[in-house]
């Protein structure tokens, strides 16, 4: 897939870029696979914000994605590549030898006619879906589960892929994207390969007005505020945020504060995720 370019018309066209698209084959979704997605707004079911800057943007209907892959030893067909509005990866519509429908995450080189199949003895190829106890080291694999049934939980986005590192007892140690090292159960489904759509990184909005198509409201920064909104504001001028470390509008350190305070699932890390370079 390919980045596309702009003249720059006006100042928002400048240094905007955009998909191709190349790559999808299909524009409508699978009737069967779709339903009604409901706007939150950064609400909760009480009504109350719980995530800020979240409103409007473009309406959208919900794909129903086959994370778990439970459909075993049956072979599948891959008759499109399809968009999708609710996430960053591309989706493989998958018709299955017994006639049902499913989508996928598509992963990266797989096309329109591949057969695809999920199982414990099936081969290592892009796309098919396997435990990790029968992936060689080595292999790089996404969606994966974290609990045996529970369907993929981890490198779900565009481009993502985990590294298998090692098997030891009844746990495999998974390099994640983050640099993070952590211990999945060798039970546990995942799937051979790198997800697709990788050039979603290089992509840029190039004005606000796309930024809100996406359902993102504008963020005013702390420092522009009352003393009484936020914890930076406040002062003549421009002002530094005169105390020690960043914080939260409600009072919280933020900005490299540790937040993790899951402590049964620590002895499953065996390596921390570094800082990113660049």
């Amino acid at each position: 897939m390919a980045v596309k370019k702009y003249k720059p018309t006006s100042p928002g066209r400048r240094g905007m870029t955009s998909y191709t698209f190349e790559e999808i084959t299909k524009t409508k979704p699978e009737r069967s696979l779709v339903k009604p997605l409901n706007k939150k707004a950064g609400r909760n079911s009480y009504g109350r914000v719980t995530v800020r800057h979240r409103g409007g943007g473009h309406k959208r209907k919900f794909r129903v994605v086959d994370f778990k892959r439970d459909k075993h030893n049956i072979p599948a067909t891959v008759a499109a590549i399809e968009y999708d509005p609710n996430r960053t990866a591309r989706l493989a519509l998958l018709n299955y030898k017994d006639g049902e429908k499913r989508y996928i995450i598509a992963p990266l080189g797989i096309k329109v006619g591949d057969t695809l199949v999920s199982g414990p003895n099936v081969d290592v190829r892009a796309g098919n879906a396997m435990p990790i106890s029968n992936i060689p080291t080595g292999t790089m694999i996404h969606n994966i589960e974290m609990r045996e049934g529970a369907g993929g939980q981890m490198v779900r986005t565009a481009g993502g892929s985990a590294q298998l590192m090692a098997k030891e007892g009844g746990y495999a140690q998974i390099r994640l994207p983050s640099g993070e090292v952590r211990l999945i159960r060798m039970k546990c489904y995942a799937t051979i390969g790198q997800i697709g759509n990788t050039d979603h990184g290089n992509i840029k909005l190039g004005k606000a007005g796309r930024k809100r198509h996406k359902g993102f409201r504008p963020a005013v920064r702390g420092s522009a505020m009352n003393p009484n909104d936020h914890p930076h504001g406040g002062g003549e001028g421009r002002s530094p945020i005169g105390m020690p470390g960043p914080k939260t509008p409600w009072g919280k350190p933020t900005l490299g504060y540790k937040t993790r305070r899951n402590k049964k699932t620590d002895k499953y890390i065996v390596r921390r995720r570094g800082k990113k370079r660049g």
